[in-house]
């Protein structure tokens, strides 16, 4: 099942799927609107033009079965430390169990050593104990608490 798997940098061309990845959750189909694609094109379109962002998507035989994105942050702190921020994972529901966000994450972490990265970093909502479990196996630690205030 994982030999026909392809990581690559999204595509103008993928947005209706990636929403439609996004869409798919209890969290996602209040939030997201594939019917309206013209704020992802604009976001998108941001994304793609600044070299330290990528918007990433998996695909199996000419399906997108998984995305997610990757931040690149150069910093100060800790003598100059640059981190990778991963955000927006998601998993096509029927691939859920099979190892691909094992995979994706996998990919994610050598691209940021790549990028000259010494730490991964990720949040995940307080409603998704399961992807919580699934990062920790991974490797990572819940070591700081996140806050986020709401502009607008």
């Amino acid at each position: 099942m994982t030999d026909s798997l392809i990581m690559r940098d999204a595509t103008g061309a993928d947005l209706p799927a990636i929403v439609a990845l996004l869409a798919d959750d209890k969290l996602g189909s209040t939030r997201e609107d594939a019917a309206d694609l013209a704020p992802y094109q604009a976001a998108f379109a941001e994304v793609e033009a600044d070299p330290n962002q990528r918007l990433i998507v998996a695909e199996r035989d000419g399906e997108t079965v998984g995305t997610f994105q990757l931040s690149i942050i150069p910093g100060v702190a800790q003598q100059g430390l640059k981190r990778a921020m991963i955000e927006a994972v998601r998993v096509e529901a029927a691939e859920r169990g099979s190892g691909l966000g094992t995979q994706m994450m996998r990919w994610a972490i050598e691209e940021a050593r790549r990028a000259g990265c010494r730490q991964v970093q990720l949040t995940s909502n307080v409603e998704r104990p399961d992807a919580h479990r699934f990062y920790e196996r991974l490797g990572f630690a819940p070591t700081h608490v996140g806050f986020k205030l709401k502009l607008g």
